[in-house]
């Protein structure tokens, strides 16, 4: 009975631990309406993840406003590949670090980005999430971090 009940929540946890894991499914779920199935972003709204988010994930300044943007919101004009987005990004702290983290690094790999990011890049990890989780920031104040990145 012990050993039945250790292999049940086992079971239990591995699959909880896969469901945190499934970054294309957490993007379907929350990202796809507005950034596009295949993160070609909406024209004037919502800019393109395909090509762009590699840009902004490879320093550190950018990897923490991608993990902001997505915990915290962004909210305020921005300008990728010398286009306007106008649109605002709700946050979506509701997720756990492991499934941000997980979505994130969907989104770095998809659509011909895994084939931008440069050697030795390391993948977004859930423990980067959780530190600035902690900052509790505003979507305008992640847009001014955003700002200074001064990516066109």
């Amino acid at each position: 009975m012990k050993k039945t009940l250790l292999g049940l929540v086992a079971a239990l946890s591995l699959f909880g631990f896969a469901l945190a894991q499934n970054g294309s499914s957490l993007y379907q779920k929350n990202c796809a309406f507005c950034h596009g199935e295949t993160g070609q972003g909406r024209p004037g709204a919502f800019p393109p993840l395909a090509g762009h988010s590699v840009e902004l994930a490879t320093s550190p300044a950018g990897r923490a406003v991608l993990i902001q943007s997505v915990l915290f919101g962004l909210q305020g004009e921005i300008i990728v590949k010398n286009q306007r987005y106008a649109g605002v990004m709700p946050g979506y702290a509701q997720l756990r670090d492991e499934e941000i983290a997980s979505l994130l690094n969907f989104v770095l790999e998809a659509w011909g980005n895994d084939k931008l990011l440069p050697p030795g890049y390391r993948p977004i990890s859930a423990a980067e999430v959780a530190a600035e989780r902690s900052r509790r920031l505003t979507p305008l104040q992640v847009y001014e971090n955003r700002r200074r990145i001064n990516l066109r």
